[in-house]
């Protein structure tokens, strides 16, 4: 989001009063910028413009002669005594926000401190797809993925076998550099990671051939995961210590695996109850009659009582999906489909036309106004 030539008021901004004090202002910032920092946020492109109007308007309002100007005259007054933002000098965002509020603030973010200690291995994610029957049995799951892993020719520490390791002539051992950044507010002292030693304080005289010097590399792995049954499409499995290897001394991530369950055509889930269609025809429904239905353990067998009718539903208890990490399982809904007959044979027809002149209103669905009629369909269809 480029800033537009004329920027937003700051007040507005910041989102406080114009007669806000000083300790208002500074508070108003501190939140936003803790919203708007592009570390917090980095899948908004625009995040860092958005930190940096936040930024221009702090320091407009906390500087009493700027703020005073702005009041009188607004930003073409502030143009006018050579008031100009710049914000490029800045290595990045963290930096910025440390010229505001010291040193070492950057880590609120999770960036621009220096760094302590050896650093630990980053989580990884995958995704494992099952189906539906093999999501309410549960089980082990053979998966397959990438991960750094120690190399195994250095044992980590990122030397030739045989060969020593030596304090970094940079940092001296430190792990660290410091420099001094001027800006518009002051001389800025930043601590940074030493670009040669990676923060370890030590480099190898001659670099493993296998890792180049790095102690890790990517390879691959196979484990067995065992899924819950039970389990829904997006829930997650959570493999402590089994994602990327840490630097020495510090331990591994996580491993989460996403879990999809492909749908099944025979039903549709509903939290823990299943819900599938049985088709009768019409005159099997007036009759009664035995049909087949699809459960998770086969097909089973449901009575049609005499005069069912389109949408009703019969409830299979415990045939449903279990109860995740829960005693028992859900239900399974059977929605009826009565069926009207199509493609009649001539018997089939003749017979028809005898039933049908012997039918009456005693036949038909429980009587009443044409209202409760009404009433009772839109209740059916509503369900």
């Amino acid at each position: 989001m480029a800033r537009s030539a004329q920027p937003r008021d700051p007040y507005a901004v910041l989102g406080v009063s114009r007669d806000a004090n000083d300790a208002q202002i500074k508070k108003a910032f501190r939140q936003l910028a803790r919203e708007l920092h592009p570390d917090t946020n980095p899948d908004d492109p625009q995040a860092e413009e958005k930190f940096k109007e936040a930024a221009e308007a702090y320091e407009i309002l906390s500087d009493r002669e700027r703020r005073a100007t702005y009041d009188r005259f607004g930003y073409e007054g502030l143009r006018s005594g050579g008031y100009q933002p710049n914000f490029d000098q800045f290595g990045s965002v963290s930096d910025l926000f440390e010229a505001f509020f010291g040193a070492g603030a950057g880590g609120i973010f999770g960036g621009g401190g220096a760094r302590r200690g050896p650093v630990s291995g980053g989580d990884v994610g995958v995704e494992l797809s099952i189906e539906l029957v093999q999501a309410a049995a549960g089980g082990t799951f053979e998966l397959a993925y990438e991960a750094v892993d120690r190399c195994e020719n250095c044992h980590g520490n990122g030397a030739e076998p045989g060969t020593p390791i030596e304090t970094c002539t940079r940092c001296g051992g430190s792990g660290q550099l410091q420099g001094v950044t001027r800006t518009p507010f002051g001389q800025v002292v930043r601590t940074v990671v030493c670009d040669t030693c990676g923060g370890d304080g030590r480099v190898a005289k001659q670099p493993c051939h296998v890792c180049n010097g790095r102690g890790r590399k990517l390879g691959k792995r196979t484990i067995n995961v065992d899924i819950p049954a039970g389990i829904a499409d997006g829930q997650r499995v959570r493999l402590a210590g089994r994602g990327h290897v840490g630097e020495a001394g510090a331990p591994p991530g996580d491993l989460y695996v996403l879990v999809h369950v492909t749908e099944d055509e025979r039903f549709h889930r509903e939290g823990d109850d299943l819900v599938t269609v049985a088709d009768i025809a019409g005159p099997l429904a007036a009759l009664g009659a035995t049909v087949g239905v699809p459960t998770l353990d086969g097909d089973a067998e449901i009575t049609i009582a005499p005069g069912t009718q389109p949408g009703e539903r019969i409830v299979l208890r415990g045939k449903g999906m279990p109860r995740l990490r829960r005693h028992g399982c859900g239900d399974l809904i059977v929605v009826l489909n009565v069926q009207v007959l199509r493609n009649l044979t001539d018997e089939q027809r003749e017979l028809l036309e005898r039933l049908g002149a012997t039918i009456s209103e005693s036949n038909l669905r429980e009587g009443g106004s044409v209202r409760a009629k009404l009433r009772r369909w839109l209740n059916d269809h509503a369900a």
